[in-house]
């Protein structure tokens, strides 16, 4: 294959697989908008105590359908945990959140039919509560020193809440994941483009190997649960197995280097051996399910003249559409998230004393901040949410650009504010 062909079969591959999802994509956008705008998480964290079975299988069922990629459950899993939620709970959270959300359901059945679209959520669903019942019943003699926070109030009126859906669902939300979709749609298009059809089958691995090598690149690899379904999708056009590209779809999002040290650091080495064993355990049992017992069929429709190589006079009107909107909904989260540093970035106004005397009756301190970890909004959302539950804290700032915490407030007690910001997962400096 020369080069110049080569661009021309990625590039169609691109446009087919990007077209193909949009319009599921932005019908699972608008829904996270929903769940943001419409489901405040801080009366959920009530929900996740009680007992194991009860806890596990709430925590499980709300986080399915919560839009939140591996990276923005990091900080909302600690911060559940922070504020009393139980130890099983959390890990039943971060478990089953990640695998999945109401984006990649649509986005799943959209590339890979329905029945991956159904055994997904469905193996979170059982993962997660397993994983917080193993995590209950080994840590049930830790105890757990998070003091729950009262709740905080919803004032929002509707207009503002529909404002809200849209604000999260088509800036937030996209500003979260289109880093990593858009390596997985690229990769998708390089591996269409370059290896041949069939090409795992060549290799002549049974589909269990094939699972283990898989489930060997997914466990400390970050991908999305959306970025990850145009891989497994093109991986079973060359052949791999569909319970080894599950594997992929179930283990990738799931697990990563951040989650794996940050459930070390604020939960211990129990629940994360309870955490890790259970999504390999799960991952390699859905996997052989689905190659062993379950009809081929089902899972092997993805392999029609469907993906990859489809023509891009093919598709219809509206695909390419919702083609061309995803990706300016892309390029405007950049300039959003460019825009917005850059006023981060922009001097304070400097009062002298005197002036300042005249507004306030106590001396007001400022304090920056750096801290490694934050990655996105949700990231973000979850320091400043915590950081302003501090009683000496007036105002919190963060800037993702800069990865800096800006504090203001009387007597701000810096042990207090590097011993939450910790909790979460975070490296405070």
């Amino acid at each position: 294959m020369d080069f110049q062909t080569f661009i021309v079969s990625f590039f169609k591959d691109f446009v087919s697989i990007l077209s193909e999802m949009s319009p599921y994509l932005l019908l699972g956008f608008f829904f996270a908008g929903l769940l943001h705008a419409f489901i405040p998480k801080h009366r959920i964290e009530k929900y996740f105590n009680g007992s194991p079975f009860k806890s596990s299988a709430l925590a499980a069922l709300f986080g399915i359908p919560l839009p939140l990629c591996s990276c923005g459950v990091i900080p909302t899993g600690a911060a559940f945990y922070k504020n009393g939620a139980s130890k099983g709970g959390t890990v039943s959270f971060l478990i089953s959140t990640p695998q999945t959300g109401v984006d990649s359901m649509l986005a799943t059945f959209s590339l890979m039919g329905l029945p991956f679209a159904i055994v997904r959520p469905l193996a979170a669903l059982i993962t997660g509560i397993t994983g917080g019942m193993i995590t209950s019943r080994i840590t049930r003699n830790e105890p757990n020193e998070a003091k729950p926070h009262g709740d905080a109030q919803n004032n929002k009126t509707l207009l503002e809440k529909i404002k809200s859906v849209f604000q999260y669902g088509f800036v937030a939300f996209i500003q979260d994941i289109s880093k990593w979709l858009i390596i997985g749609l690229v990769l998708a298009a390089l591996i269409s483009a370059l290896i041949p059809d069939n090409f795992f089958e060549l290799l002549n691995l049974s589909p269990f190997l094939q699972m283990l090598l898989i489930l060997a690149v997914s466990i400390p690899l970050y991908i999305c649960a959306t970025g990850s379904i145009p891989l497994a999708a093109v991986l079973i056009l060359k052949g791999i197995s569909p319970g080894a590209a599950f594997v992929l779809l179930m283990a990738g999002p799931a697990t990563n280097a951040a989650t794996i040290t940050m459930i070390g650091k604020v939960m211990g080495k129990k629940s994360l051996f309870a955490y890790l064993g259970t999504i390999i355990a799960g991952a390699l049992a859905f996997g052989m399910l689905i190659d062993y017992a379950l009809p081929a069929q089902w899972f092997t429709q993805i392999a029609d003249p469907h993906l990859g190589h489809q023509h891009i006079g093919g598709l219809s009107w509206w695909q390419i559409a919702s083609g061309i909107a995803m990706l300016l909904l892309i390029l405007n989260g950049y300039y959003q998230k460019y825009r917005a540093e850059k006023e981060q970035a922009a001097p304070a106004p400097v009062i002298n004393q005197q002036t300042a005397a005249q507004f306030t009756f106590r001396p007001v301190q400022t304090k920056t901040l750096s801290v490694e970890g934050m990655t996105c909004n949700h990231c973000k959302n979850s320091v400043e949410t915590n950081l302003e539950k501090l009683d000496f804290v007036d105002r919190v700032s963060v800037n993702l650009g800069e990865k800096t915490v800006m504090l203001e407030g009387a007597e701000i007690d810096m042990d207090k504010v590097r011993d939450t910001i910790n909790g979460l997962g975070y490296t405070c400096k």
